[in-house]
Order: C-alpha cells, then sequence, then structure tokens
C-alpha cells in the first residue's frame, strides 16, 4: 500500500507536467501539450514494462500470474512506482521541444529512450549494474547517492532534452534581427495548476523513495519543503516577481534536492534549493537571449539538466557531518556520478532524435507550425472558438 500510494502521487505528477506546459506554449499548441503528456506515458509504460525494467533490473514478467502476485504482487507495484519516474523523462523533454516537433516520431523516439538510454544508467546506479558502484566505493570510499532521482530521473530527462532542443531547432519567429521576440505565456493560472499538482506530487517523489515503511524518514519530506521555498523566494527576487519563474522556483529547488533528500540537514537542503532557483533563472535567461539556436520552451534543461546536475554534486557536499548531514558521501563519487550521468544523457539523446530525424524527421512544416499543432496534429483547437 506504501509504495502503490507513492506510485499514484508520482503518476499525478504527469498532471503537472501537462498543465505546466499547457500553460507556457501559446493557445494553439495547449491540445497537443496535453495528448503528448499521455500518449507519452503511455508508449512509455509499454516500452519499461516489455524492455526498460528488464534493462535497469534483469527483471521481466514474462510469467504467470501466479507467479507474479507472490508477496502480494510487491513487484509489480514496484514496477509501477519505478514506471512513474521513467516516464517523466518524455514528459521534461516535451516541455523543452514544444510547438514544433511532429508527434509520432517523438513517441518514437519515446520508446527508443524508455527502453534503452534511461534504463542504462538508472541499472548502473540503483541496481550497480556492470560493477559501476562497486568500482566507485572501492576509488572513493561511497557509492553515488541519488536518493530520488535528481541526476538519475532529471539530470538525465533535462540532458536528453538538451540533444532534442538543439537537433530541432528554435521556432519560426522566436528571432528576428538577432532580438528575442517574446511568446508569452497562454494562460499563468494553468502554468501555476502544474507547478503546484508538480510540488505536492514530489513529496511522494522523493518520501516514498523509501520503497519500504521501514526506511521512511521525515527528514525527507522536510528537506524537500526547505529546498521548495529556497527555490521559491531566490526566483522571485532574480526573476522580478515574473510568475513563470516564480512557479518554476520551487521546481528546481526541488529538483536539487532529490539526491540528498535523506541525509542532508534542512538548513543545507534550504541553501542547496535556493541555489538551484537561481540558477535556473540566470541559465533560463542567458540561454533565451544569448544562444537564438537554443529554443527551451519551458527551460527543461536548466530546470532539471543543470539544477538535477547540482543536486546531485551538492550531496556530496551538504550530506557530510561536518555540515550537520548523516554522512555517508563521497564528494568524487558524487562529481563522476553526475558526469557520468551526463554523458549518458546527452550522447543517447543525440543517437536517438538524430535517428528518427534521419528515419522520420522531427519537425512540423512550416505551415503547421504556423497554424500551431492543434489543428495540424489533432485537428481540434482547445476551445470551440476555433
Amino acid at each position: 500500500m506504501f509504495i502503490l500510494l507513492g506510485a499514484v502521487m508520482v503518476l499525478a505528477m504527469h498532471a503537472g507536467f501537462a498543465f505546466l506546459e499547457v500553460g507556457t506554449v501559446r493557445h494553439k499548441n495547449q491540445v497537443n501539450a496535453l495528448v503528448k503528456i499521455l500518449t507519452d506515458f503511455a508508449v512509455s509504460t509499454l516500452a519499461y514494462f516489455f524492455i526498460g525494467y528488464h534493462v535497469a533490473y534483469g527483471v521481466d514478467f514474462f510469467a504467470s500470474a501466479n507467479e507474479l502476485t507472490q508477496n502480494n504482487g510487491y513487484e509489480l507495484v514496484k514496477f509501477f512506482f519505478l514506471l512513474t519516474f521513467a516516464a517523466a523523462i518524455p514528459a521534461i523533454v516535451s516541455g523543452g521541444i514544444a510547438e514544433r516537433a511532429r508527434f509520432y516520431p517523438i513517441l518514437v523516439s519515446t520508446a527508443l529512450i524508455v527502453s534503452l538510454v534511461y534504463p542504462f544508467y538508472e541499472g548502473l546506479i540503483w541496481n550497480g549494474n556492470y560493477g559501476y558502484q562497486a568500482w566507485l566505493e572501492q576509488s572513493f570510499g561511497a557509492q553515488f547517492h541519488d536518493f530520488a532521482g535528481s541526476v538519475v530521473v532529471h539530470s538525465v530527462g533535462g540532458w536528453i532534452a538538451f540533444a532534442a532542443i538543439l537537433l530541432l531547432g528554435s521556432r519560426k519567429g522566436r528571432y528576428r534581427n538577432g532580438k528575442v521576440i517574446a511568446f508569452a505565456p497562454s494562460n499563468i493560472p494553468f502554468l501555476a495548476l502544474g507547478a503546484w499538482i508538480l510540488a505536492v506530487g514530489w513529496f511522494g517523489f522523493n518520501v516514498m523513495s523509501a520503497q519500504t515503511l521501514d526506511n521512511i524518514s521525515g527528514l525527507v519530506a522536510i528537506n524537500s519543503l526547505m529546498a521548495m521555498v529556497g527555490g521559491t523566494l531566490v526566483a522571485m527576487l532574480l526573476g522580478k516577481n515574473d510568475p513563470g519563474f516564480i512557479h518554476n522556483g520551487p521546481l528546481a529547488g526541488l529538483v536539487a534536492v532529490c539526491a540528498g533528500s535523506d541525509l542532508m540537514h534542512p538548513i543545507g537542503a534550504l541553501v542547496v534549493g535556493s541555489v538551484a532557483g537561481g540558477l535556473f533563472v540566470w541559465v533560463f535567461t542567458l540561454a533565451q537571449n544569448k544562444f537564438p539556436a537554443f529554443d527551451d520552451v519551458l527551460g527543461v534543461w536548466p530546470l532539471h539538466g543543470l539544477c538535477g546536475a547540482w543536486g546531485g554534486i551538492a550531496a556530496g557536499i551538504f550530506a557530510n557531518t561536518s555540515l550537520g548531514g548523516l554522512g555517508g558521501v563521497s564528494f568524487m563519487s558524487q562529481l563522476i556520478g553526475t558526469l557520468t550521468g551526463i554523458i549518458v544523457a546527452a550522447v543517447g539523446g543525440f543517437v536517438v532524435y538524430g535517428l528518427v530525424r534521419m528515419t522520420f524527421g522531427l519537425r512540423l512544416s512550416e505551415e503547421d507550425e504556423y497554424r500551431g499543432a492543434d489543428l495540424a496534429v489533432h485537428r481540434i483547437g482547445a476551445t470551440n472558438e476555433e
């Protein structure tokens, strides 16, 4: 029941991904945002059930129901919980490539990512595959620690998105005469709703990563809370009260605290979340204004890719007993484990999206992009006026 509740809470976070994207994209792409998140989840489920879970954990479900229900079906529910993490990868990517990606080629990419790229790194870290964790422990005194996925889920998702965003290119009309043309969010209340759903669900994402009731810790909950509010307030200050930054600030903090949320002191978690909120605002603004080919609609690369990497490294700092943490970490293991995740994700992203681009094409035609993905792909708008 404990792990099932966690799975349901993380499943609910996908509604948060959907509404965060719906509120950020232009009105003509709102339907597409909703449909992508749901269909990506469906494709992810099949890819992870038949291939990805076996790649990560060496477990498959090609057995009778009598065998699968041993131990009250705990292994099945554990799969469900970990699936919701795996499905977050395409949900993260979706926000970065919004408004100009073709529908079915992206679903093909999702299947490949969730079958092979994400489970490969997941298995290295959370299952000790290929002796990777044993090597880190032998070399630097501790394994790479990522309690709830700052790197395994968020940074990997952000760096896969980085590859997809570069291969797609920027939206038409986004840059003119070397200047950024702002595409204002279509619906701030929807954007805020998405952020709130994600923030609430995150307490299942983090706390229930213990996976068993006897390992649950209130420290994880309070550290998540402190990182969340730190990210919010710093994003408010640096973002000059911009509602988009304010509602992404808590998410930046929560991304960063995942890795060490079970080991840090709450004040350390506050610092980690605050740095993440500032990092998101600064890098998102810089990327949008200085790098015209890199059009990251929701800012998923700085939010997940960079804040997740910061969280992985920060666990090697703030989890130390000298800073009030519980210890048991190595800074070098955290650094190397984080860099490994970035490399696997970036290389995997360029390979998968590059192959799909060559085979099927990734981008909508110029006419369809102008009309919007809602009418071009789904033949219906978000409201009946269309």
